[in-house]
């Protein structure tokens, strides 16, 4: 598997490049910084006492902070920077929540280029990529396509 190229540009991005993130280590401070943003106070992501009368173990983050802490982040920009200018973000669809993201997972981004689609103007292209979420034991944790149109210099 070629690696994408770092920084990519529209004539140097391939179909089927892959590129691995470095490792983050989810915090109870991320989640719960997370949580203060989304407002989203479930005992499964604020209560460890009841997760552990439950036996669910460590508190999980939200779903979407998979989304939140990959896309954009420190953690795909690692792999994914263009030479050409990013014009904006178009999505992600077939984003599944496969495993909890549990406080002190670490975890890694895999990316691989889907999708690069010219368009008719000519000198922007919309690449599509896979994302997924792996922890530390290299299980898939979340999995989904983004989307992202970028600008060909003339």
């Amino acid at each position: 598997m070629a690696k994408i190229p770092f920084p990519f540009t529209y004539d140097t991005l391939e179909i089927g490049q892959v590129s691995r993130s470095a490792g983050r280590t989810i915090t109870d401070t991320d989640i719960t910084f997370y949580m203060m943003l989304t407002g989203g106070w479930h005992p499964v992501h604020s209560d460890k006492e009841f997760m552990r009368e439950h036996g669910l173990g460590p508190v999980r983050a939200q779903g979407s902070f998979g989304i939140a802490i990959s896309l954009g982040s420190h953690l795909e920009s690692a792999v994914l920077e263009g030479a050409d200018p990013f014009v904006r973000a178009m999505g992600v669809e077939k984003w599944q929540y496969l495993k909890p993201l549990l406080s002190g997972d670490t975890l890694h981004l895999e990316i691989e280029v889907v999708g690069k689609d010219l368009q008719e103007n000519g000198l922007d292209y919309v690449v599509s990529r896979r994302v997924r979420i792996f922890n530390q034991k290299d299980e898939l944790l979340q999995d989904g396509i983004a989307q992202s149109m970028w600008h060909r210099p003339t």
